[in-house]
């Protein structure tokens, strides 16, 4: 694996990708005065425009839902790509040639091995594309179409044909100045006696990609049920395919996924494009392995966000015992959600493929509207079979079921299913059959050692009250943006302290901003931001300073080095003041005490800060 991307090669990229070009792609830029653009959000519902774009600073912040960011963010958020494939995806776009700091020479040379893997499978791709439409493949055509699949369908999920023939992509490829050793080694040929081979023929094919888009594998489909070979046959894992940690269809439905904090989980690749058809375009299915905590992953950053909660996992499973059995493991996963989960179960056992194709689109939309939790699903399914109309009956399903109520991890939801089994098995005494589910949780935990306790998180500034109609907080939101847009009139800004500020948001970015070279150090205002905002502790300080470096500043005219010395000073001036009243209150306490020599000390600091104020207030009338 490359090691981590130089600095510098991540400034090119911002550099060489214009925040507007990029943002351009995916919402419509009205001008909005001052250099800036503005937008509707495409990260929540609006109505009027609330999403700014600051192309001088490379900066965009949305003052409707409080988030904001550079290219590199907004394209992470936009696609769901993590910092590392934000960077590549973008740099591929701009034609930046990344080089990574970590592992020198051999690093270099697995990303350029991963390069050529990754190309060969492109030309694939393309090549199985275009075979789709020639006479050989009338039986893969006839197969999509008696599924309900036309030709656009098939272009929109880019599926492709292999042709039967041992050398029809591996010729196509070492024309393309591939090596037989590569494409072997990108499981796309397999190695004979007699050389490398094609590894899928007369099939049809489904491009399996990573979440960025690029083709990594491929899924193939048996057309001649007479010939060797299993029914599906997958990609073998190479440097660039690993299946346990790719999704089909994630590529399309990641925006979905996180607009609508859901993610639907089918067993098949027909499945997911009948999903995509029929208007729920937030299916995706592992590819020929069980969904695991890989898997979850993958989706975990689209689904929770920033937040880091919310958001639904629905799997859909066929009525058989198959599908019960695929059940009962994502049950055993569902600890790692932090999501809730949820299954949707068709009673007569027909897959979304199926359904779309017998009862319509909206049956499959039905489908998953319909879902039942997991939990609720689990429960149910143990207690079938048990005859819940004799006593003997209802006490085998609850003694059946209560297991399974007892593994909840949460308390609260925990005792709302040992309520609903109460009812669910007509025993109708609910204090009893929570005593029963609390005897099996202490035989499950016997012997067990239970974690401590984490001692709750310390408040800070993320916390804090914030009152913008506060004048203090006003005028020292205005320094700051001084600071944050124009460093270079920011004169006296590297001298001030925390104890100058109000609130702890402000404090914090003044610590912030002083710990790396305070406006000395802005030589590149936009690069100075930029590096604040990478350096800064957690997304809500990184979303407050973004927003202060985009927020316009409140003031007539043309801002100059005057007007910035005047908003220092006041800032300075009302911290004396502060400081003065905190003083005078200390010193009328020791009045009528012994503590004379601490009163002397008042008395002096006193003189100190008026002195200060008359300094502070000539300094400013020279100004003038």
């Amino acid at each position: 694996m490359a090691g981590r991307i130089r600095d510098e090669d991540i400034a090119l990229v911002r550099e060489r990708a214009p925040i507007a070009d990029v943002i351009g792609e995916y919402l419509q830029l009205r001008n909005a005065g001052g250099g800036s653009l503005k937008g509707l959000c495409p990260f929540h519902d609006e109505k009027s425009p609330s999403f700014n774009v600051t192309p001088s600073k490379n900066l965009w912040y949305c003052f409707g839902c409080n988030e904001g960011g550079d290219t590199i963010s907004f394209l992470q958020r936009m696609e769901s790509l993590s910092f590392v494939e934000a960077v590549e995806t973008l740099a591929r776009q701009v034609g930046v040639t990344l080089r990574y700091e970590e592992g020198g020479r051999s690093a270099r040379r697995e990303e350029g091995k991963r390069r050529r893997l990754l190309d060969a499978h492109r030309e694939a791709a393309e090549f199985y594309s275009e075979q789709l439409l020639s006479p050989a493949a009338v039986t893969a055509r006839r197969f999509l179409d008696e599924r309900g699949f036309n030709r656009a369908h098939a272009e929109h999920f880019g599926l492709g044909y292999a042709p039967p023939g041992w050398e029809n992509l591996t010729s196509h490829l070492r024309r393309k100045g591939f090596t037989d050793a590569e494409l072997v080694e990108a499981g796309l040929a397999s190695q004979g006696r007699r050389g490398a081979y094609d590894r899928f023929r007369n099939r049809l094919l489904w491009p399996i990609r990573e979440v960025t888009g690029e083709v990594v594998g491929f899924g193939a489909r048996k057309l001649d049920p007479d010939e060797d070979g299993p029914k599906y046959l997958n990609s073998p894992e190479s440097p660039i395919f690993h299946k346990g940690r790719l999704l089909y269809g994630l590529d399309l439905a990641k925006r979905n996924i996180s607009q609508q904090r859901r993610a639907v989980i089918v067993e098949g690749y027909t499945d997911v494009m009948a999903c995509h058809l029929s208007g729920v375009t937030t299916a995706v299915a592992t590819c020929g392995t069980s969904f695991g905590e890989d898997h979850l992953k993958l989706l975990r950053r689209m689904l929770l966000g920033r937040s880091n909660q919310g958001g639904e996992v629905v799997f859909t499973f066929d009525g058989d015992a198959a599908g019960r059995k695929a059940a009962v493991r994502a049950f055993a996963e569902e600890h790692g959600f932090t999501s809730e989960t949820f299954v949707a179960v068709q009673p007569d056992g027909l897959d979304p493929c199926d359904l779309r194709l017998q009862h319509g689109p909206q049956a499959v939309a039905d489908l998953v509207e319909d879902r039942v939790p997991l939990y609720e699903f689990m429960i149910r399914n143990v207690m079938e079979g048990y005859d819940l109309s004799t006593p003997e009956g209802r006490m085998a399903a609850l003694d059946a079921a209560a297991p399974v109520v007892a593994s909840i991890r949460d308390e609260g939801v925990r005792r709302n299913y040992g309520k609903n089994l109460d009812r669910w098995t007509g025993i109708l005494d609910e204090a009893f059959v929570l005593r029963r589910v609390n005897q099996h949780m202490h035989r499950g935990r016997k012997g067990q050692v239970r974690a401590p306790a984490r001692p709750a998180p310390t408040p800070d500034a993320r916390e804090a009250p914030y009152d913008l109609n506060d004048p203090s907080v006003q005028r020292e939101r205005q320094a700051l943006k001084i600071a944050m847009q124009y460093p270079s009139l920011a004169v006296g800004f590297d001298t001030f302290t925390e104890e100058d500020f109000t609130v702890p948001q402000h404090r914090a970015l003044l610590r912030l901003i002083l710990d790396h070279g305070g406006v000395a150090a802005a030589h590149d205002p936009a690069a100075w931001v930029n590096d604040l905002r990478e350096a800064a502790p957690n997304d809500a300080q990184r979303d407050f300073l973004t927003r202060l470096a985009v927020e316009q500043l409140e003031f007539y005219g043309e801002l100059d080095e005057h007007y910035a010395r005047q908003i220092l000073g006041t800032i300075r001036t009302h911290s004396i003041n502060r400081r003065e009243a905190n003083l005078k209150s200390r010193l009328s306490r020791l009045e009528g005490t012994a503590q004379v020599e601490e009163q002397q000390q008042v008395l002096v600091e006193l003189m100190a800060l008026q002195q200060q104020k008359r300094a502070l207030r000539e300094e400013l009338a020279g100004g003038m």
